[in-house]
């Protein structure tokens, strides 16, 4: 599953491709650079797009939505990809459009199946050719530290399959981003379908 992508785009960037109003304040750490699970050996936080009413923000969440209650300590066990889309613990996130987030991304990786000459297994990273900056469908919700997110997962398509055959993100289109924000799981459950392979680009 992915567990690493990258954020390089500036925050302006980011807000004009998702149709975020100015103003709005001006966050240091852009861009964010490559983004991992939140832990206790990865303080880090990614940026997500949530809609609050009429108007779009971004918000700073953690990545990785606990399995049970956390302590000062981080938990145990965190998801950051969500796959079986029929769990119980992910449909009060999925059945409430409030809960759903864009992930901005401007590429993700994998690792390869098996090891080169070093021993190590290449990392591959993945781009879409005409989106410098394209987004995942996700989805968070409040837990005791603050919010966390995960994204949705799907079958791979042709370009990650022979790199990660078991599943690749979910990446939404331009025009979905309105629809997959405010309406009804069971009216944009089709959105969870891979990504067409011909505009993708692996490197």
């Amino acid at each position: 599953m992915c567990s690493r992508y990258r954020l390089t785009a500036k925050q302006a960037e980011v807000a004009a491709t998702f149709g975020i109003r100015a103003p709005y304040e001006v966050d240091e750490t852009f861009p964010v650079g490559d983004i991992f699970p939140t832990g206790k050996k990865t303080p880090f936080y990614g940026a997500v797009i949530v809609q609050d009413g009429g108007d779009r923000r971004l918000e700073r969440m953690e990545w990785g939505v606990p399995t049970q209650v956390p302590s000062k300590r981080d938990p145990a066990v965190k998801l950051t990809n969500v796959r079986n889309l029929s769990s119980s613990f992910w449909r009060s996130m999925l059945t409430t459009p409030t809960r759903c987030c864009l992930v901005p991304v401007t590429s993700f990786s994998e690792y390869a199946l098996a090891p080169g000459e070093d021993g190590k297994k290449p990392l591959h990273w993945f781009d879409v050719l005409s989106r410098p900056v394209f987004a995942f469908a996700g989805i968070w919700r409040p837990t005791e530290r603050g919010n966390a997110y995960g994204f949705l997962t799907t079958e791979p398509n042709a370009v990650v399959a022979p790199i990660h055959p078991k599943a690749m993100p979910v990446i939404l289109h331009d025009e979905d981003y309105e629809r997959w924000l405010t309406l009804p799981w069971d009216e944009v459950a089709n959105l969870a379908s891979p990504y067409p392979s011909q505009l993708m680009a692996v490197y």
